[in-house]
């Protein structure tokens, strides 16, 4: 009797470790969005992975780090509860740096750990010959950017997946939709463009996504948190938003392997950062129902 294979696996660790490029690596395209600005990943982000019989679910946690919003409180239980759930779990750190400080109760979680958890060393193709560690299972240095140390990695996480049937079609490269990753390559654009706390105070929500239409057609609106910032994402004489369509448009296109017709518009949700209400309606992790002291 064949024997398939089935395990969650969480890629975790604090900002800008490489998590999101690793996912991407492992799962051949393009899905979670990366920048060179810290916690750009709001969002679990999934990428499904099939080896043969054995069925590897990625999920790409935004980064353990001190928040001091709702918002991020929300990002940081949404990847403790990440931790918690996975089969396995790769707690990623870059090669050339000392390991950092995590929240208490993630702490406790890696020391329970067991065997269920690896440490990832990162970024390895920005090391020398005389820096480059010397590693064993259950830890791995890898370059995301060259898929260096990937198979292996791989092939540890397959090992250790436990029996089970495949939860989705071998085909599948994630469980979110199209949708879910149009607005992050819009927000993936305006990390690149835009300065300083303008793309944390932007959020992206898809009104309207007809597949079906050639060019395909999306309306994607922005939401700021300012009247001051609206004027900024759409600069002197509509410069800004028009650049930034245009970016995520090519990244949109990429995706889709065909024409997009991309349309933005730009709203103020005022401190939808703080808000659970206004959390909610993006789409975006929630700590609490309850929105106490907003308005």
């Amino acid at each position: 009797m064949v024997t398939t294979r089935f395990a969650t696996v969480a890629l975790s660790g604090r900002p800008n470790v490489g998590k999101s490029t690793l996912l991407n690596q492992i799962v051949g395209e393009k899905l979670a969005i990366t920048s060179s600005k810290p916690q750009s990943t709001r969002q679990v982000v999934t990428g499904i992975r099939t080896e043969g019989l054995t069925q590897l679910v990625f999920a790409d946690l935004p980064g353990l780090f001190d928040p001091t919003n709702l918002m991020q409180s929300s990002m940081v239980e949404a990847a403790e509860a990440g931790l918690a759930d996975a089969d396995l779990v790769l707690l990623l750190q870059p090669a050339m740096e000392k390991s950092g400080e995590y929240p208490t109760q993630v702490d406790q979680f890696m020391e329970s750990a067991g065997d269920r958890l690896a440490l990832v060393l990162t970024k390895a193709d920005l090391l020398t010959g005389p820096e480059r560690p010397l590693v064993h299972p259950p830890a791995f240095l890898v370059s995301a950017l060259t898929g260096e140390g990937v198979p292996e990695l791989l092939e540890w996480c397959c090992s250790r997946a436990p029996p089970g049937s495949f939860g989705y079609d071998p085909e599948d490269l994630s469980i979110q939709d199209l949708r879910f990753f149009a607005a992050e390559l819009v927000r993936e654009a305006a990390f690149e463009l835009l300065e300083q706390e303008l793309p944390y105070a932007m959020a992206a929500m898809v009104d309207e996504f007809r597949e079906t239409a050639r060019p395909v057609y999306i309306r994607v609106t922005l939401y700021v948190e300012r009247d001051s910032q609206k004027g900024m994402l759409i600069g002197r004489n509509g410069r800004m938003i028009q650049a930034l369509g245009q970016r995520a448009r090519t990244k949109i296109e990429t995706l889709l392997g065909e024409q997009v017709y991309l349309e933005l518009w730009v709203k103020v949700l005022r401190q939808w950062r703080t808000r659970p209400s206004a959390l909610s309606m993006l789409g975006l992790p929630v700590r609490s129902p309850n929105e106490k002291g907003s308005k």
